[in-house]
Parts: structure tokens; C-alpha cells; sequence
């Protein structure tokens, strides 16, 4: 059976469509009966989630947020409607499957760069009305590519979106505005003029960033948490000083006076300059510390140190203030009494880190649980952020529905067991034969604990998948602008993999469980894909120096399901590091769960009228793998799982072109064995029939 996913792609399709031929679009609402009018929910489909939505809507409303990424489609108040590229992208892409690849290569970019996004939405939210910014400034700011920069814009429709134009001073050309959308644009622009009675002026990007700096001291934001080591001064009493006189600091007497409004790139440029005799990745350490320490903390998140052995909470209540070549802010230290052996595990975890700052907001729940309990009239506390503001952590599943059960046709209590391995291992292994649903499983049960599809990522390992294909790794590219002339310079760009941008989401969402499924984990030469990654799988609350970037943790709410086919035997080659690291699950087609799934799917699917069958294909099943004395080498039920196969001649179909070539080679080279004689249908008829095998 097709994922959710898989059967969501023809309803964003249809959607499009549907809009295409509504020039003012529509609410989504009435969008959504009529794309089910056309499309019917599939049963699996129809379960409702907390929010009250079916599982379908659910994935459909997500899965259309990549159109808006890729600049297709506006989503305002309810009301959707399609946009000219939208339009342009409907022709270009007949094919639903190449329509939805290029909307997910557009949210793909989207993702690897979300840092950039969010800074370029922060500083487009500041423009004034009335000013413009350049597209290529921001696009050169934010680090983004011109094009998606354009297209995010576009679709989503940030504040002040209106005022980032072209150098021609319209809309830029990759978002294709038809002449309805430029109207639309330009009368944005002309009823401000008339408003205030002024003519529109560019903006400068210095300008922008001072802006954005008062506007990030006004503002409050979700609270968060650092960790920060006090041996930059190389004073060994810095940190009792920092409790006594109630602050922390930063040493930057190497970069010269600076402030919030500091951009990314000045600040760089100051530290390669300052600390040009140290490595460049020391270098690299030291810009990310001062720009957390400048522009990430604000007042109202925790901090947090360690002294002799003591460890020390507090939260911030100022501004960085750069004074006598340090920054410092101030900061209302708790009192704490906790030796840091008496830490939570994952909190000591952190403590290992060699950065001077350590980002601690995935554990703000069990930082506030350390804090203090204050006095009904001790006010010293107001300013501290409360638990209830992180939500409930993605580390722990929720419970196995019944209803999942019935669909997969297994066990509740297998699918519990399976839930519980996760919750303690957070590693597991479906192992078997071919064809008895490791994949198909392991995708369901990953999309029903996650409760979202996009928590949910698969990659296949093959022989020559390497740790840059899964993690990161460098890649070619070149330079901009020249890059659009065909022409400039050969460099190479650290790019994530997978398995880092999954581990990113996970960072970013800390109460939703992610999934990585891993499919054919065997395939692969582990070792070389996982490398370090090793160590962080068996202690997720320790962190490891990767090879091309900084020091790595793995987050509590990221789980991993691995399949294995044993017919290529290759899975007694996986070696005990592994093996340690993963808890196994075995798929045989004579064990539960799979043990008797067939008989239960035909006797679904006949009581549905999706099938009517001729023969026992379920006792031809058992009798063929009675046959198969190797447990390895037998077949599971999945290639008998399909309505065509209960069809006119879809039996011999499927055990002509799927099931006796697996079997000719298992025995291949073995003259002794006649697959027909001993495997072929009029052979396994006449046995379960009662007659001569």
C-alpha cells in the first residue's frame, strides 16, 4: 500500500489545478471538499488527529507549504491562491511525481538553510514603509541563492516582502509575476506614496541592521539556555567573580569595540583578522561564541556554568556590553547547591563540550527543574522563563493506537514492544527475508508515533554511500555571481546530509519525535558511513568532535529504524559495534507478526469486495516456504499482498517474475534442485490440494 505521503501528491496536484481555474482563489476549506470530492480519502486516512483534522487533511496542508516555499502558491487568512510561477509549474511538471519533486527541492533548499530564511524574515520585518531594499543585498546578507530567496518571498509574504524589488525596482524575474501580480505590487507602493505623501527611498543594509538590533532589545522571544565556560580570561577566579558581582562575560579584546547590531559577516572579518595567528577552525569557534553571546542570548534566558565542581544557574537581564576589551551582560545568579555529579546525565553530557559557549535549549525543561522553588513574595524569579513555554519533550513516544494495529495487520502487543524498544534503545533493526514488510512497517509505525509526516525521513544505503552522502560533507560549487554567466570560481561548500538536516529539524522542534528509517542498513560499510557517529549513538548525552565542522550531539527525540534483508547474507558481516548499538527485531514469514498476515489481508480485502479469490493462496504460501529449508531464503507475504495478483493470471504473474527468480538464486549453481518441480505453483497446488508434491 502506497505511504501517506504517496497519496497525498495527486490532491496537491488536483488542488493547484482546481486554483488554476480560480483566478481569486479559495478557502482551503472548500478547496479540500472539492479535492475529496475528486480524490476520496483512503479508510487509513480518515483517523483524526488532536487538532481535529483527518490524517489526510493533515498531509495535505503540509505538504502544500512546500508550494508556498517554492513561490506557487499564497496562503492569506484562510485563502489560497495560485501564483503565475504556480501556473508556469503546473506545465512544466505534467507528471505528479516530477510536480512534487520540484516543490520539495524548493522546501529541500529551504531547509538546508533555514538559518539564512530566518534571518533575511527578521530583516525584511524591520523595513520601513516606504524604503526598499535590493534583492541582492539581502540574498548577499542572508547567504541565500538569488532565485529561492525570490520564490520564498513570494510565496510566504513576510512582513515587509513588499519592499525587497529587483535593481529595475519591480519584482524580481524568477518569480514571474504575470501582469495581475505587478498591478497588485505597484499598488502597494503607489498607495503609500499617496498616504504619506513622500516618494519611495532604497534603504542601505547598515541602516537595516541598526533597526533590527533595536528591534531585537524590544521584542521578546522564547526563552532559551547556555552554558557557557569562564576560561577565556584564563582566570581561574573568573567564575566566582561572574557569581559575586552577578555577571558573564567574554573575552574580546582582539576584535575591538562591538554591539548587538553587529552583522554576521563584520564579525567574521573582525575575528580573522584578530585572531589571524590561531587555526582558522579555532578561528570559526571563536565568531560563533561572540555572535551567540551578541546577537542569540537575550534577557530572560538561563545560563549556566561550573566552578570547582559547582554548578551555577542564572538568567540574563541585560544587553552584551563591550567594556576594557570583554563583553559582559548581567545576570541574577540562582542559589543553586548542586554538585555536578549530582547533574542530570544529559545536562553533565553537555559540560564536555570544549566551546566557549554551548547552546542548552533542548534541556531547558531540565534546567528549570534545577532552578530554585522562590518564596511567594521573592519577586527575584519574574523575569525567569516557565516550563509550560517549551511543551512536552519529543523524547518520549506517545502510546500505540489500536487502530494501528488493525491497519498493519499485526499484533497491539507486538507494535507496543516495538514502541518500547525505541523509547529505551532509540535504535532498532528490522531484520528478514524478502518481502515481509521491514520497510512498510517500519515507515508506519515511525509516521504514527511522530503524528507528522515530515518528522519522518528515508534513506537507502548502498556500497557506496560514504559519511558525506549521509552526513556532510564538502561539495563542489560556484562562486556567485559569475555562476549565473556560466563562468567564476571552482570552490567547495560544507553541505548536510540527511541525517545532520534531520538532526537540525529535531534541534529546532524538541517536542516532536523524527524518524530516520534507514533502509537496507547492511548494504553499506558502516563504519565508513557512520564514523564518529558511532560514539554519539550508544551516548547520546556526550558530545563528539565531527570531522568537518564543530563538536556534535545527537538529540533525545531522534530515533532510528534500520531494515536488513538476509537472503544476501550480508547482514553476519555487520560488526559488534553495531550490534551493540541497535536492538534487533525479527521479520520471518513463520513468526509473528508476519506469521498468518497474509490470511489476515485476504480476508480483509475479500470481506471489502476488493478481491474475490479462487484458491487458498495462503496455504500455497505456507506450503512453498515448507519447502525452503533455509529461514533465511524464505518469502514473505508482501508480493502476494496486492489486488492484481487475485486477478486473471496475477498468480502465475507474480510467481513467474518475483518469487522463482529469488529462488533459482538461492539455489544457483545447484544442478540438484528443479525450481519448478519443487517451487513451481502446479507443484505446490497439487500438494496443498492433497495430491502428489
Amino acid at each position: 500500500m502506497p505511504t501517506l505521503t504517496a497519496r497525498t501528491k495527486p490532491r496537491t496536484r488536483r488542488s493547484m489545478e482546481l486554483l488554476a481555474e480560480r483566478p481569486d482563489g479559495l478557502h482551503f476549506s472548500e478547496l479540500w471538499k472539492l479535492v475529496v470530492a475528486e480524490l476520496p480519502l483512503a479508510e487509513e486516512d480518515l483517523e483524526r488527529l488532536k487538532s481535529g483534522d483527518t490524517k489526510g487533511e493533515n498531509a495535505w496542508k503540509w505538504q502544500t507549504s512546500d508550494l508556498v516555499m517554492a513561490g506557487w502558491l499564497r496562503k492569506n487568512n484562510g485563502y489560497w491562491r495560485i501564483t503565475a510561477l504556480g501556473r508556469e509549474a503546473l506545465e512544466q511538471h505534467s507528471d505528479t511525481e516530477a510536480f512534487y519533486g520540484a516543490a520539495r527541492s524548493a522546501y529541500a533548499y529551504w531547509e538546508t538553510h533555514r538559518h539564512g530564511f530566518a534571518y533575511a524574515q527578521k530583516l525584511v520585518g524591520v523595513i520601513p514603509a516606504g524604503r526598499q531594499l535590493d534583492l541582492d543585498t539581502l540574498a548577499a546578507e542572508t547567504r541565500l541563492d538569488r532565485g529561492p530567496l525570490a520564490r520564498w518571498l513570494w510565496g510566504t509574504r513576510p512582513k515587509g516582502a513588499q519592499w525587497v524589488v529587483d535593481g529595475s525596482g519591480g519584482a524580481a524575474p524568477e518569480v514571474r509575476a504575470d501582469d495581475t501580480e505587478k498591478a497588485e505590487l505597484f499598488a502597494e507602493i503607489q498607495d503609500w506614496q499617496r498616504l504619506a505623501e513622500e516618494t519611495v527611498r532604497p534603504i542601505e543594509l547598515r541602516e537595516l541592521q541598526e533597526l533590527l538590533a533595536r528591534e531585537n532589545e524590544r521584542v521578546p522571544h522564547a526563552p532559551s539556555a547556555w552554558l557557557l565556560h569562564g576560561y577565556l580570561a584564563h582566570d581561574a577566579d573568573l567564575v566566582r567573580a561572574w557569581i559575586t558581582e552577578g555577571f558573564c562575560s567574554l573575552n574580546a579584546a582582539l576584535i575591538g569595540p562591538v554591539d548587538g547590531s553587529v552583522s554576521p559577516e563584520e564579525l567574521r572579518v573582525r575575528v580573522e583578522h584578530g585572531y589571524r595567528s590561531v587555526p582558522a577552525s579555532r578561528r570559526e569557534e571563536l565568531a560563533s561564541a561572540l555572535l551567540a553571546f551578541l546577537s542569540h542570548m537575550h534577557p530572560g534566558d538561563l545560563v549556566c556554568t561550573l566552578s570547582d565542581g559547582r554548578f551555577h544557574l542564572g538568567t540574563l537581564t541585560g544587553p552584551a556590553e563591550y567594556k576594557s576589551g570583554v563583553l559582559r551582560r548581567t545576570v541574577n545568579w540562582m542559589d543553586v547547591r548542586i554538585d555536578y555529579n549530582d547533574l542530570p546525565e544529559e545536562v553533565q553530557g553537555r559540560f564536555a563540550s570544549q566551546h566557549d559557549i554551548v547552546d542548552m535549549t533542548s534541556l531547558l525543561n531540565d534546567l528549570l527543574r534545577l532552578a530554585p522553588t522562590a518564596h511567594p513574595d521573592d519577586d527575584s524569579r519574574a523575569e525567569e522563563p516557565e516550563p509550560e513555554a517549551v511543551g512536552r519533550t519529543g523524547s518520549e513516544l506517545p502510546a500505540i493506537d489500536p487502530s494501528l494495529a488493525d491497519e498493519l495487520l499485526v499484533t497491539e502487543d507486538w507494535l507496543t514492544e516495538v514502541r518500547d524498544l525505541l523509547q529505551h534503545r532509540q535504535q532498532l533493526i528490522f531484520y528478514g527475508p524478502p518481502g515481509t514488510g521491514k520497510t512498510y512497517l517500519a515507515q508506519h509505525i515511525a509516521e504514527h508515533l511522530a503524528g507528522d509526516p515530515r518528522a519522518v525521513k528515508l534513506v537507502q544505503f548502498h556500497p557506496s554511500y560514504a559519511y558525506e552522502d549521509f552526513f556532510e560533507g564538502f561539495r563542489p560549487t560556484i562562486t556567485k555571481p559569475e555562476a549565473a554567466a556560466g563562468t567564476g570560481t571552482l570552490a567547495f561548500d560544507l553541505r548536510p546530509g540527511p541525517f545532520r538536516k534531520l538532526v537540525d529539524l529535531a534541534e529546532a522542534d524538541p517536542s516532536t519525535p523524527y524518524f530516520l528509517i534507514i533502509d537496507e542498513i547492511n548494504r553499506a560499510n558502516l563504519a565508513k558511513v557512520f564514523g564518529e557517529l558511532y560514539f554519539v549513538l550508544e551516548y547520546r548525552n556526550r558530545p563528539v568532535d565531527l570531522q568537518y565542522s564543530g563538536e556534535f550531539h545527537l538529540p533525545r527525540n531522534v530515533f532510528i529504524i534500520g531494515t536488513m534483508n538476509t537472503a544476501d547474507r550480508s547482514i553476519a558481516l555487520v560488526d559488534a559495534a553495531m550490534r551493540r548499538r541497535f536492538a534487533f527485531v525479527a521479520l520471518h514469514p513463520d513468526e509473528e507478526p508476519t506469521d498468518g498476515m497474509l490470511a489476515r489481508w485476504i480476508d480483509e480485502q475479500t470481506k471489502s469486495a476488493k478481491i474475490n479469490p479462487t484458491e487458498d493462496v495462503a496455504a500455497l504460501h505456507r506450503e512453498l516456504n515448507r519447502r525452503i529449508e533455509d529461514k533465511d531464503f524464505r518469502i514473505g507475504p508482501s508480493y502476494l499482498m496486492r489486488p492484481s495478483v487475485y486477478g486473471p493470471g496475477g498468480l502465475e504473474r507474480v510467481w513467474r517474475t518475483s518469487i522463482l527468480p529469488l529462488l533459482e538464486e538461492h539455489h544457483y549453481g545447484d544442478d540438484s534442485v528443479n525450481i519448478q518441480a519443487r517451487y513451481g505453483l502446479a507443484a505446490l497446488r497439487r500438494a496443498v490440494s492433497g495430491g502428489d508434491a
